[in-house]
Order: C-alpha cells, then sequence, then structure tokens
C-alpha cells in the first residue's frame, strides 16, 4: 500500500476493480483483504457493511462524475461537443481498459438485489446524468448544432440507454470497437443536416 493513499481509499479501490470485474454480489471482504492485504476486520472497522461500503464507492464515483461534467462544462461550451466528449471520455476508457464500464450501469442491473441505500446512489446518479444530458439538448436545440425529435428529456434518456448498451455489448464481444460503432450513429443523427 502505498503511504500517499488511506486504508479506506485502498480499500475503495480495490472494491471498485472487484465490482467491475464482477457484481456486487462477485466479491467479499475476504478478497478485498487478499489484495489489499489487510486483514477482513480493518475492512469492517472502515466499512461496517458491504452495503455501507459500496454506497460509499457509488457516492464517491458520483461526485468523480459531477466533477467530470463540471470540468466538460467549463472547458467546451458548443453542446454537441460536450456530447461528443462525453461519449469520448467513455470510448476512450472502454478502449484502454481504464474504466471498462459504468459502476452505476454495472449496478443498475442488480437493482431487485441491492441494499436500498445503494440503488438509492445509483438512482441518484442516474437522474444527475440525465439532467446534465437534457440540459446540453436543450441548449443544443436552441443554438441549431442538435436535433431530434420529441423532448430532451427522452432524447436523454435514448443517450444514456444507447451509451451504457454500447459498453455492455463492448463488453459482451470482447471488442472495445464495438462501443464506437453503437454511439458513432447516435451523434450523427443528433448532428444538424449541413
Amino acid at each position: 500500500m502505498s503511504g500517499s493513499i488511506s486504508t479506506s481509499d485502498e480499500i475503495l479501490r480495490c472494491a471498485r476493480s472487484l465490482l467491475i470485474r464482477g457484481s456486487y454480489n462477485g466479491f467479499s471482504y475476504a478478497d478485498i483483504a487478499k489484495v489489499v492485504g489487510i486483514r477482513n476486520a480493518s475492512i469492517h472497522h472502515h466499512f461496517p457493511s458491504k452495503a455501507e461500503l459500496v454506497r460509499t464507492l457509488v457516492a464517491r464515483y458520483r461526485e468523480e462524475a459531477e466533477a467530470g461534467i463540471a470540468h466538460l462544462e467549463r472547458q467546451i461550451s458548443d453542446p454537441a461537443a460536450q456530447l461528443k466528449a462525453y461519449v469520448g471520455y467513455w470510448e476512450a476508457c472502454i478502449a484502454d481498459a481504464s474504466a471498462p464500464f459504468c459502476i452505476c450501469a454495472l449496478l443498475a442491473s442488480e437493482i431487485p438485489a441491492l441494499p436500498e441505500e445503494v440503488a438509492l446512489e445509483v438512482r441518484a446518479h442516474f437522474r444527475a446524468l440525465s439532467a446534465w444530458l437534457t440540459s446540453v439538448l436543450e441548449r443544443g436545440a436552441r443554438q441549431g448544432n442538435l436535433r431530434f425529435a420529441g423532448q430532451a428529456r427522452a432524447e436523454a434518456e435514448n443517450i444514456l440507454a444507447c451509451v451504457h448498451g454500447a459498453m455492455l455489448s463492448a463488453r459482451a464481444y470482447g471488442d472495445p470497437k464495438v462501443f464506437g460503432l453503437i454511439t458513432r450513429p447516435l451523434l450523427e443523427r443528433l448532428a444538424p443536416p449541413h
């Protein structure tokens, strides 16, 4: 363990890695203890329950996502470019395997079996991401650089489904390029005619 990383951060980092490789029920404190090199009791000291551990993990993930979106908003003012950057972020993460799957998308598939406190965090992530995408689409429509039929909110949900479905397909086929094959037509469809 590095001296600059706290034990709780190391536990969270390990849990995140194990979660991405499996599922909520696909890892235990014993798995974390083995990787981090601590005893189960030490993990319980930081996170009394697995539900608390994963809730904290998702809350931090949400903070990272919100910070990433805020950074994107500061760096890029054009809504179409923001949307392209969002999709491009995931395409790069999947290609280099740095973040091959959205933790909240992974956990969303398990919501019926998740502890309520974890499910609430997952739902909050989806709501925040949908609200941001809705605002991007609304701004893009007003500026004339994004076009879509229907309501911005419905299109935002369509984008979420497409991006998360593309992640799933890339994982299922074991081919990161599948993500772009699925998401490129979405971006092209949203671009106004020249």
